[in-house]
C-alpha cells in the first residue's frame, strides 16, 4: 500500500481544523496544533512505502487520527442534490450518468472490493429520504439495495465469502430500508411512463395531439426519443437481473427455466445500452469518439453524487483501500460474462449422476466464473443437506457406486460412518465450486478425510466377511455393499487426486524444472484412477449378472467384455500423454540436451515433498516416494522413449475412443486436442532423436499452447 500517497491526498481533507477539534479540549499535558506544514515536509521526503513510526504512535492510530466529511456535510455541501438540475434535460443526462457509474461500481464490488467504496459511494443510495421527491431516481436506487442484499445474502448463505472477506461487510449501510421490498412494482411503474413518452414522441403529427398530456422526460423534442430508450433498456437491465436473482434462488431449481429467460432479456437490454453510447456522447460532447477507455459512464461525464470516502467514519479503522473502478465497457462484458455463466448453470439438467455433476463442475470452472456465478451453482447442488434439494446424498452415492437404489432400506447404510461420507461428499461438491486457489488448498486436504473414511468402511468390511479376507471375496449382502462403497471411495479419492495436481497447472505452481515429477505423479494418479473405475464397472456387472443367472455367455457378451469401455480408454490416452511427458523430459535431463541448473534455494527432493505433501499424508497412492520416482526416470533415455512411443499410442487411443463420445461434446473436444498435442509431441519426439544430442543449438520447450496442463513440445533452434 502507498502510505506516503494516502497521507498525501487525504492531507488538506482530513486535517485536524478547529471546528472538530473543539469538541476535545486541551489539557495541561496536551496541545492542540495544526501539523499540515510538518506533514508537507515529511510527504515530500518520504519515499513510497515508507511510514513514520513513533514510539507512541502506530498505523493503528495514524488511521484512528483520520477525519472524513460525514455523509450529511458532504450533501451539505452539495454532493447530492434532488433534483440534479432545474433543466429537465441536464437532470436526465445526469440520471443516466449515475445509473451507469453505478452499474460500474456494482461491477468492482462483485470483483472483491468492499461495498461501502464502490456501490454505497453513491450518497442517493446511504440516504434513502433525498430521492423520495423523484421517482424515476428513487425506484432505481430501491432496486439497487435490494439487489446487492440479494447477492450478499446469497453469498453469505454459501458460506464461500472467505475468499473476498470484503465482499459481504456491510458496515451498517441502509441495505433494508422500508419499501425497497416495492421496488420492482415502482420500477414497472417508472417503466410504463418513460414507455408512453417514448410511444408518444414516436407518434404521427396527427396523434401527437390526443397526448399532449404525457409529460416529456425533457424539454427538447428531438432528444426525447434517444433519452427515452437509454432510459428504458437501463431500467429493463436490472429489473430482469432482479428477477434472475429471485428465480435462481428457487428451491430444487424450479426457477431455472425462467431465470434462463430473463437472462436473455438482461443480454439483449445490455447490447441496447451499448448502443445508447453514441447519442449520449454526441449529446454531452458533440462526438461520437470514445474519449478514454476509463470512462465510467456511457456519456464519458463524471457521475453526480458519488465520493468514495463517503462511509470512512463506519468503516473498520485500517488503510483507507485505493480501487479503481471498472469503466463503463468493463462493467458491461462482466455483467455480460456474468449472465452466460448463470446460463450454464440454469441449462444443466440436474443430473443425479455424480459423474456426470463433477465432469460438469470441472468444466465450468474452466471458464473462469467470478464469486457470483460459483456461489449460485454451489446453492443449487446442495440444498437443506440434498442434491438440488432432491436426492439424498446417500442415494446419490449408492447411484454412483452402482448399487441398485433398493439399498437405501438395508440397515447398514445407517451406521455412522456412511453419514459422514455423506457429510465428506457435500463438503467436496462446496469446495469444487470455489476458487483455483481456494479450491486446491482445499482438496488437498480433504483427501485426508476420504481417507479415514476408507479405512473406517475398510475395517467395517473386514468385520462383515470375516478376519483377514479380501475385498473381492465378500458374499453377505452387508460385506457386497461395503465392497461397492470402497471401490467408489478410492475413485473418488483418486479424481480429487487428479483435480488437485491439475489445478497446479492453471496456478502456475510448477516450474518446467518440476514438470519431469509432475507428470510421472499425475501418471501415476491416473493409472490408478482408472484402475478403480474400471473395477468398479467390472464389480458392478458382475453382480447385474448374477442377478440374471446367465448359465452360459454367448459370444457377443464376451467380446462386449473383452472391450475396454470408453471411460477408461480416456483415461489410458491421459496417461499415455502423462507418461511419455514424464519420461522425454527425464530423457532430455538425462542425456544433458536440456540442462537444469538446481535451485539455489531448496533440493529437488524438497520441492517433491512441497508439491505433493498433502497427497503423501493422504497415502495417495501407497507406496508411492521421491526415491521410487528417482528410480523409474534415471534409466531413462531418448532412444527408449522413442522405442516405446507414449505419444503414438496416446494418438492412436484418442482417434479409436472419439466415436464413442459423439453426443458428448465437452469429451469429444477434449479428445481431439490430446490428440493434437499428442501428434505433435511424436513429431517432436522424432526430432530430437535425430539430431539432439548432435546439435547443441536446438532448443527444446514445453508450452501449454493446445492443452492447459498437458505440454506441448516445441524443439527450435537457437
Amino acid at each position: 500500500m502507498d502510505l506516503k500517497n494516502t497521507e498525501q491526498a487525504s492531507m488538506e481533507r482530513h486535517a485536524p481544523n478547529h471546528s472538530s477539534s473543539s469538541s476535545i479540549p486541551a489539557t495541561e499535558n496536551t496541545v492542540w496544533a495544526d501539523a499540515s506544514p510538518l506533514l508537507e515536509t515529511v510527504c515530500k521526503e518520504l519515499r513510497d512505502g515508507e511510514l513514520i513510526h513513533g514510539d507512541n504512535f502506530n498505523l493503528y492510530a495514524a488511521m484512528s487520527a483520520l477525519e472524513y466529511a460525514s455523509v450529511d456535510e458532504a450533501i451539505e455541501d452539495g454532493l447530492a442534490p434532488v433534483p440534479i438540475s432545474i433543466d429537465k434535460t441536464v437532470d436526465v443526462q445526469c440520471i443516466i450518468d449515475i445509473v451507469d457509474h453505478l452499474l460500474a461500481c456494482e461491477a468492482t464490488w462483485h470483483k472483491g472490493h468492499s461495498l461501502a467504496q464502490t456501490v454505497f459511494s453513491c450518497a442517493y443510495l446511504v440516504r434513502p429520504e433525498r430521492t423520495l421527491s423523484h421517482a424515476l431516481l428513487d425506484s432505481y436506487c430501491k432496486v439497487i439495495r435490494a439487489t446487492c442484499k440479494a447477492v450478499t445474502t446469497i453469498v453469505s448463505d454459501a458460506r464461500t465469502h472467505e475468499e473476498e472477506d470484503l465482499f459481504t461487510m456491510s458496515y451498517g449501510l441502509p441495505l433494508n430500508v422500508e419499501g425497497d421490498e416495492k421496488c420492482l412494482s415502482l420500477l414497472n411503474a417508472v417503466e410504463e411512463n418513460i414507455s408512453r413518452q417514448l410511444r408518444a414522441c414516436k407518434a404521427p403529427l396527427s396523434k401527437r395531439k390526443l397526448l399532449e398530456d404525457i409529460e416529456p422526460l425533457q424539454t427538447n423534442f428531438d432528444l426525447e426519443e434517444g433519452y427515452c430508450k437509454a432510459l428504458l433498456c437501463r431500467l429493463r437491465f436490472r429489473k430482469h437481473f432482479c428477477h434472475v436473482l429471485t428465480c435462481m434462488r428457487r428451491p430444487q431449481g424450479r426457477g431455472l427455466e425462467l431465470a434462463r429467460k430473463h437472462i436473455a432479456s438482461c443480454i439483449s437490454e445490455l447490447g441496447s445500452i451499448l448502443n445508447s453510447a453514441e447519442f449520449l456522447m454526441f449529446n454531452a460532447y458533440g462526438t461520437c469518439e470514445d474519449g478514454t477507455e476509463d470512462r465510467t459512464t456511457a456519456s464519458g461525464r463524471q457521475a453526480f453524487g458519488f465520493d468514495a470516502n463517503l462511509n470512512s467514519r463506519i468503516s473498520a479503522p485500517t488503510p483507507p483501500r485505493s480501487i479503481k473502478i471498472l469503466s463503463w465497457k468493463k462493467a458491461i462484458k462482466y455483467f455480460e460474462n456474468l449472465l452466460h455463466h448463470l446460463d450454464i448453470i440454469c441449462s444443466y439438467q440436474l443430473d443425479p449422476s455424480l459423474d456426470a455433476l463433477l465432469r460438469f463442475v470441472a468444466q465450468f470452472q474452466k471458464a473462469q466464473p467470478d464469486l457470483v456465478a460459483r456461489v449460485h451453482l454451489q446453492l443449487l447442488l446442495v440444498q437443506d443437506g440434498k442434491l438440488y434439494g432432491r436426492y439424498p446424498i446417500l442415494a446419490v452415492i449408492i447411484r454412483a457406486a452402482r448399487l441398485p437404489e433398493v439399498i437405501m432400506r438395508h440397515d447398514i447404510v445407517k451406521n455412522e460412518y456412511f453419514v459422514q461420507l455423506g457429510q465428506i461428499v457435500i463438503n467436496m461438491l462446496k469446495i469444487l465450486c470455489t476458487n483455483a486457489a481456494w479450491q486446491r488448498r482445499k482438496l488437498g486436504k480433504i483427501l485426508q478425510d476420504w481417507r479415514a473414511i476408507y479405512l473406517q468402511l475398510e475395517l467395517a468390511f473386514r468385520k462383515e466377511s470375516g478376519e483377514g479376507s479380501s475385498i473381492s471375496n465378500g458374499e453377505n449382502a452387508s460385506a457386497g455393499i461395503l465392497k461397492h462403497i470402497l471401490i467408489w471411495v478410492e475413485e473418488q479419492t483418486y479424481w480429487i487426486a487428479h483435480r488437485f495436481l491439475v489445478l497446479g497447472f492453471e496456478l502456475e505452481l510448477y516450474s518446467p524444472s518440476e514438470y519431469c515429477m509432475v507428470y510421472w505423479y499425475l501418471s501415476v494418479v491416473l493409472i490408478r484412477l482408472a484402475e478403480k473405475k474400471h473395477l468398479k464397472m467390472t464389480v458392478s456387472d458382475g453382480s447385474a449378472k448374477q442377478k440374471g443367472k446367465k448359465r452360459k455367455d454367448s459370444p457377443k457378451d464376451l467380446a462386449r467384455e473383452a472391450r475396454i469401455p470408453p471411460a477408461i480408454s480416456f483415461l489410458q490416452c491421459q496417461i499415455c500423454l502423462a507418461e511419455g511427458l514424464a519420461l522425454l523430459l527425464a530423457a532430455l535431463r538425462n542425456e544433458l540436451i536440456v540442462l537444469q541448473s538446481p535451485s539455489p534455494f531448496n533440493s529437488e527432493h524438497e520441492r517433491f515433498l512441497q508439491h505433493f505433501e498433502l497427497l503423501q499424508k493422504a497415502c495417495i497412492p501407497d507406496l508411492i516416494s521421491y526415491p521410487s520416482f528417482k528410480e523409474s526416470t534415471s534409466y531413462a533415455r531418448i532412444s527408449s522413449v522413442v522405442m516405446y512411443n507414449y505419444f503414438k499410442d496416446a494418438q492412436k487411443i484418442a482417434k479409436e475412443v472419439k466415436s464413442s463420445f459423439l453426443n458428448d461434446p465437452d469429451r469429444l473436444a477434449e479428445l481431439r486436442i490430446l490428440e493434437q498435442v499428442a501428434e505433435h509431441n511424436s513429431v517432436a519426439l522424432n526430432v530430437i532423436s535425430r539430431v539432439g544430442a548432435l546439435d547443441p543449438s536446438l532448443k527444446v520447450s514445453f508450452e501449454f499452447i493446445h492443452h492447459p496442463y498437458f505440454a506441448t513440445v516445441v524443439v527450435k533452434r537457437s
